[in-house]
């Protein structure tokens, strides 16, 4: 089964809601990195991809009809190649808030994770921080500076790569209606999802 929708943002930009109002909109089911904790199996096709940038896709898709948060976005650029009529949705968040999050939810999790007594959290944790914190922010994610300039930098790539009919830039204030335009589906009787803040993580 091909991907019809790619993510392209990274994470803390309210992909979480994302993947719930996409599933609404019956993109169901929709990847995000909490299928890796109910499928510690797809760990062994990412750790693949993070040594070959590629992996057998379709069949680590299977069933799916839509990829956002990490790891997905981390591959974008593949993905669009691998399912070329799939539409990219570029999720955002203002820069300084987006630091903060990452910092007061996913990075010290991660980091914490490492040292886990479980191996499969253990194993998990660690290839998390080689594609994310070593590779994407080259172990310098504790830099704002250096954090913003490299989360600015996916957005300007992502925005002069994919053609603008192929792309929605997005954010979760922005509500159901560009989302569902963009898609072709009907707007929802119901508020678009507010999920996964930094308390709801942090009681996690």
């Amino acid at each position: 089964m091909a991907l019809d929708v790619i993510g392209a943002g990274f994470g803390r930009t309210g992909t979480l809601s994302l993947k719930f109002a996409l599933e609404k909109l019956g993109f169901n089911k929709t990847y995000h990195m909490m299928e890796l904790f109910q499928y510690p199996e797809h760990l062994e096709h990412w750790q693949q991809a993070l040594a070959t940038r590629s992996c057998d896709w379709d069949n680590l898709f299977d069933g799916y009809k839509a990829a956002v948060d990490w790891p997905a976005c981390s591959y974008w650029p593949e993905l669009a190649e691998q399912y070329p009529d799939a539409k990219v949705i570029l999720s955002l968040r203002n820069p300084d808030s987006w630091f903060k999050s990452i910092h007061n939810t996913i990075y010290p999790s991660t980091k914490q994770a490492m040292t886990d007594t479980n191996p499969v959290v253990k194993r998990h944790a660690q290839w998390a921080n080689q594609l994310i914190w070593e590779d994407t922010f080259k172990g310098r994610a504790e830099d704002k500076n250096h954090a913003i300039d490299v989360f600015n930098a996916n957005v300007e790539i992502v925005k002069a790569t994919i053609p603008a009919d192929r792309l929605l830039v997005f954010q979760a204030s922005d509500g159901w209606k560009p989302l569902c335009e963009f898609l072709g589906c009907e707007i929802p009787d119901e508020p678009y999802p507010r999920v996964n803040s930094t308390e709801e993580f942090q009681n996690r």
